[in-house]
């Protein structure tokens, strides 16, 4: 037999030799253990929401909270239908669109004027935007308070949707600059060299590429505003005039709360942001991302 035939193929013995040169993998059994911990934690408290609110009053204080109802009902949900429902989801559809269309519409001007201006001024723009970020929404009260009720925009939606706008603008500007940055500097010189002014580059060059951050920050800005409940509490008293928060305590009586009642409420309530979260989920991450490439 002759030294060729007896020797395994190049290939084989490579493919072989490269196995064995491999580093044993090693399990990260604490990491694992962890991430399934941190599974349960988020998981568990929706699966409780969601059965509970699939129980009746009476069952939810005889069973097992932690098992599927035995006889499930949709009484919670036709409840929380008959009790305004539709009013309260009405008013932070219109305060939720009315607050982001117009922070993202201001914070896309305002970040590419950061972007393609070297002035001092912009800076300084660029440097208040930033120090709004540092005001905690709570130290603002008492002055939002009186300055809503002087403009007698009290008790009133666009007395929700200015400060809302107010406090969204910062952290849009700061996403929408870091992701216009990323965009070459030779796609505006050559619209510039055709003749495009700034007007023209933002609407058909910026705009359309930053859509993936505009998802992203209108997604954040909707999930705050929706979920928001110390403007409301503050700066509205009338029941015409409540948000889905706020409309929770619509199922809290004198002596008892009904708990299946207000977790049909939040199911309900969350389902328009889960819906805008499943649209624009693929835009989230390179919108969050943007900027820290560099």
């Amino acid at each position: 037999m002759t030294a060729a035939a007896s020797s395994p193929p190049a290939s084989r013995t490579g493919a072989t030799a490269g196995r064995r040169r491999r580093p044993g993998v090693r399990r990260n059994w604490l990491g694992g253990f962890g991430g399934f911990v941190w599974l349960a934690v988020i998981v568990v408290p929706i699966y409780y929401v969601v059965i509970t609110s699939l129980r009746s009053q009476a069952g939810f204080f005889a069973t097992n909270p932690l098992l599927p109802p035995l006889t499930p009902t949709l009484d919670n949900y036709a409840t929380v239908v008959q009790n305004q429902f539709g009013i309260y989801l009405m008013n932070s559809v219109i305060i939720t669109l009315g607050s982001v269309l117009v922070t993202v519409a201001i914070s896309l001007g305002a970040a590419y004027a950061i972007v393609r201006t070297r002035g001092r001024f912009v800076r300084g723009s660029f440097s208040l935007f930033l120090l709004g970020l540092a005001i905690p929404t709570h130290a603002t009260i008492i002055p939002l308070y009186w300055f809503i009720t002087r403009v007698h925009l009290y008790d009133s939606l666009i007395g929700l949707i200015l400060p809302s706008i107010g406090f969204a603008v910062p952290i849009t500007v700061l996403i929408l600059a870091n992701f216009l940055r990323d965009i070459p500097a030779e796609l505006f010189e050559s619209m510039r060299v055709d003749g495009a002014g700034d007007l023209r580059m933002l609407w058909s060059l910026a705009l359309p590429l930053a859509r993936p951050a505009l998802v992203t920050v209108a997604i954040y800005d909707a999930l705050h505003v929706w979920n928001g409940f110390l403007f409301p509490l503050i700066l509205t008293q009338s029941p015409d005039k409540r948000v889905l928060p706020m409309a929770l305590w619509t199922f809290q009586g004198e002596y008892n709360v009904n708990v299946p009642g207000v977790l049909a409420a939040v199911v309900l309530s969350t389902l328009p942001m889960l819906a805008a979260y499943v649209v624009g989920r693929r835009y989230l991450v390179s919108g969050l991302t943007a900027g820290f490439g560099k």
